[in-house]
């Protein structure tokens, strides 16, 4: 029995990595052990590793990052803190395999640390750009770390190669997040609606704006323009699902604070919706707005419009039903007029997903089961 280590850090990078968990869990090759860090672990995010527990899994060790802010100082101390943290937890769970997805500060502890210990690493969603945040660059640094790749799309699946490693530990499964889309039976509208408290009006919009870190100090000017323009949509229900814990996110989090409290007839904000919650909302919404990757990934298989602010996901593939707008009240009302009409709805109906089928976890698995790592050296693979 292998020892297989999946490491989590935020609610939305649980919710799309636990249909791959719950299958390592019931795989009787392997002993999943679940390590959570980062958000998971904070009151102000809602400490959702509680979460994870209420869902029937065992939480193996607990790696604090201690965040004290939303500087850069801060979050660089905290990438500091958890590798520390990380140091230790494989001491003590010897995992033969680390599973990481994506490109967040404590993935870049957590993946630093098993690199040093010398266990191969199975990273998810590399090979993707970001130019608007430093994700953009962890990202790339965990791929290169990492033994094993399974890419969102055969574009990515070529950049990882690109990158230097070799064919055949890299693999185009689609987007995780897929999976349970497919798999996950989610809550009609009257049981969504009690479960927020709050009822939905003629035009529903989530949604989700993180700040632009690679950016100087823009989120304040960049939010208001949002709010500004969502302002301008008669009988509109605004559901706010709050940033993570990115550099200058703590503005952002106060000005939805605010504008609550000012709008209660109209919006209502969360910390995190939860998976259910969030794909059922999804179903409802009339468009969903910010600059978050889950308006790429799994708003499009819903066919709902997307409206993708700013340059913080500038360089991913972009389904048809995806309208990119400058941060600006002018460019984000144009978008808004564009993805409410009835001609751009109609035309999205028919999208393919560009995105895989919902089999990702099943892929994943399968190779997991399959390959031999007889050793970690890796020679660069040049194109």
């Amino acid at each position: 029995m292998r020892n297989i280590s999946v490491i989590t850090g935020t609610r939305a990078e649980y919710g799309l990595l636990k249909p791959l968990i719950q299958a390592i869990a019931n795989d009787a090759s392997f002993n999943l052990q679940l390590v959570v860090t980062g958000m998971h672990l904070s009151e102000a995010f809602g400490y959702t590793y509680k979460q994870i527990e209420q869902d029937g899994f065992t939480v193996d060790k607990k790696v604090e990052d201690r965040l004290s802010g939303d500087s850069a100082a801060a979050i660089t101390r905290a990438i500091g803190t958890a590798m520390i943290g990380f140091a230790d937890a494989f001491e003590d769970l010897e995992p033969h395999l680390v599973v990481v997805l994506g490109d967040r500060s404590e993935i870049l502890a957590a993946t630093t640390a098993a690199m040093i210990k010398g266990i191969p690493i199975a990273h998810l969603h590399g090979g993707e750009t970001t130019e608007g945040a430093y994700d953009e660059g962890i990202r790339h640094a965990i791929t290169k770390m990492s033994y094993l790749h399974f890419t969102s799309a055969e574009v990515y699946r070529k950049r990882v190669i690109q990158l230097g490693e070799a064919p055949n530990r890299v693999f185009n499964v689609g987007a995780i997040g897929v999976d349970s889309i497919k798999n996950l039976k989610l809550l009609d509208k009257v049981a969504f609606e009690e479960s927020i408290n709050f009822k939905l009006n003629n035009t529903s919009v989530l949604i989700t704006f993180h700040p632009v870190t690679l950016e100087d100090a823009t989120a304040k000017k960049q939010f208001s323009a949002l709010l500004e323009a969502l302002d301008s949509i008669e009988d509109a229900s605004l559901i706010f699902t709050k940033p993570n814990s990115d550099k200058d996110g703590r503005i952002i989090i106060k000005m939805i604070d605010d504008y609550v409290a000012q709008n209660p007839h109209k919006a209502v904000a969360f910390i995190s919706l939860g998976q259910l919650r969030y794909l059922s909302a999804l179903q409802y919404m009339d468009v969903v707005v910010g600059n978050s990757s889950s308006g790429i990934y799994e708003v499009p298989i819903f066919k709902k419009p997307t409206i993708n602010i700013g340059d913080r996901q500038k360089g991913r593939l972009m389904p048809q039903s995806v309208i990119n707008c400058k941060p600006s009240k002018k460019s984000i009302d144009e978008a808004l007029r564009k993805a409410l009409s009835l001609e751009f709805v109609d035309s999205i109906k028919n999208q393919k997903n560009i995105y895989g089928d919902g089999t990702a976890t099943k892929q994943i698995m399968k190779v997991l089961n399959t390959i031999k790592i007889k050793g970690l050296k890796k020679s660069f693979y040049d194109l």
